[in-house]
C-alpha cells in the first residue's frame, strides 16, 4: 500500500483558537491535508478538503464562517488537482474517510459520486442538527446523494488491519481518526482536528473550537497510547509537520 500526502487547501485562523494563550491579534496559517491510500483492494481518500471556488469567493461558499477560517491557497490547489497530479480521478476512489463534516474536510465530497464514504453516525446527527450552522456544519459542503456507510464502531476497511478507522469524539461528536499500516514506512495514525496542531498532544492544549473538552481528553489519551507504540501522528493543521512531510508522488509505502 502507497499513502500520498495530498493539499486539500490552506487556511488562516486567530492563533488562539488552538493556544488560547497567544494573544489575540496574532494569525496562525494552517494546511488541510488529505490522505490518498493506494490499497491493494481499492483506492481510500482521507478527508477531501476545500471546495475548488473557495480561493476565489469564499464567502459565496462559507458565508460568515470564511472570516473565522480565511483561505488562502492560490486557485487551484486542491484535492481534485492533487489527485489529478498522480493521474487519479475522483471515479477512481472507491472510498471516501470523512473525519468529520466542517466544510474544510469535506469540501470536495460532491465530486467523488461513485464512491462509498465512511462516516460517523454521530457526526451525521450533528450535523442534520437545527443549529448545526452554528456549529460549523454548512449542508452544501457534506449533504449530497452519496453512498454513505454510517459507522459506530472501529473499522478495519479491508479486514487485513492496514486502514483501521477509529472514533475520537471531542473535536465534534463523530470524529474519526485512521491507523495506517505501511510495510516498509511505518505506521502512521491520521488523527484529523483531535490533534490539530502537535501542542494539543504534546502539551495538552485542548482548542477553543472543541465541542466537548471531556471527550476530547479521552481520544487524546487513546492517540497517547497509539503513540507510544512506535506509532507516527499526522496532525490536522500543524503547518511545521506539515512542511517536513512528503507530498504527492514522492509517497510513503
Amino acid at each position: 500500500m502507497k499513502m500520498h500526502m495530498l493539499s486539500g487547501g490552506r487556511l488562516r485562523m486567530k492563533k488562539n483558537i488552538y493556544l488560547p494563550a497567544a494573544d489575540r491579534s496574532e494569525t496562525i496559517e494552517l494546511p488541510v491535508p488529505c490522505v490518498l491510500l493506494r490499497h491493494r483492494q481499492g483506492n481510500v481518500l482521507f478527508d477531501t478538503g476545500c471546495h475548488p471556488s473557495v480561493p476565489d469567493n469564499p464567502e459565496a461558499r462559507w458565508g460568515a464562517l470564511a472570516k473565522v477560517m480565511t483561505p488562502i491557497m492560490p486557485a487551484g490547489e486542491n484535492v481534485l488537482n492533487a489527485l489529478a497530479a498522480l493521474g487519479v480521478t475522483p471515479d477512481d476512489i472507491d472510498v471516501v474517510v470523512c473525519s468529520h463534516l466542517h466544510p474544510d474536510h469535506c469540501g470536495c465530497n460532491a465530486f467523488f459520486t461513485k464512491s462509498t464514504f465512511f462516516i460517523h453516525a454521530r457526526e451525521l446527527e450533528a450535523a442534520r442538527a437545527p443549529a448545526a450552522q452554528t456549529q460549523g456544519y454548512l449542508s452544501a459542503e457534506w449533504d449530497h446523494p452519496l453512498r454513505i456507510d454510517e459507522i459506530s464502531t472501529e473499522r478495519d476497511i479491508f479486514g487485513d488491519g492496514q486502514i483501521v478507522l477509529i472514533p475520537l469524539p471531542g473535536h465534534t461528536p463523530g470524529t474519526l481518526g485512521a491507523l495506517i499500516a505501511l510495510e516498509r514506512s511505518g505506521t502512521f495514525f491520521l488523527a484529523s482536528d483531535t490533534v490539530s496542531l502537535s501542542e494539543t498532544l504534546d502539551q495538552g492544549i485542548l482548542p477553543r473550537n472543541t465541542w466537548n473538552a471531556d471527550e476530547l481528553t479521552k481520544s487524546l489519551t487513546e492517540i497517547k497510547r497509539i503513540q507510544a507504540r512506535g506509532v507516527t501522528i499526522v496532525c490536522g493543521h500543524d503547518a511545521r509537520q506539515w512542511a517536513e512531510l512528503r507530498k504527492g508522488a514522492d509517497a510513503y509505502d
